[in-house]
């Protein structure tokens, strides 16, 4: 998530994942893949830099986590395998 700013100040999160398109009309418009839009104070080339530190910060986050050797866990299954199971 991102946290940017609407026109009036108040601040709120945006899955930087879910962006579709950024436009400058000459507020920055922000297009999420359902169509939803949200008009920001951030100017485009901050919000950009927002979405690469997120993106920057997952990577980081994996390679700290690979590097301490710790296992992953185990995947989630909705249907048992086997009866035993139930």
């Amino acid at each position: 998530m991102i946290l940017l700013r609407r026109l009036n100040g108040s601040e709120f999160g945006v899955n930087a994942d879910l962006i579709e398109r950024l436009e400058v009309t000459p507020d920055t418009v922000v297009t999420l893949v359902d169509g939803t839009k949200y008009v920001v104070a951030e100017p485009v080339d901050e919000v950009i830099e927002k979405i690469i530190d997120f993106r920057a910060r997952i990577l980081a986050t994996a390679e700290v986590y690979e590097r301490s050797g710790a296992t992953p866990a185990s995947p989630l299954r909705l249907v048992p395998e086997t009866i035993e199971e139930i």
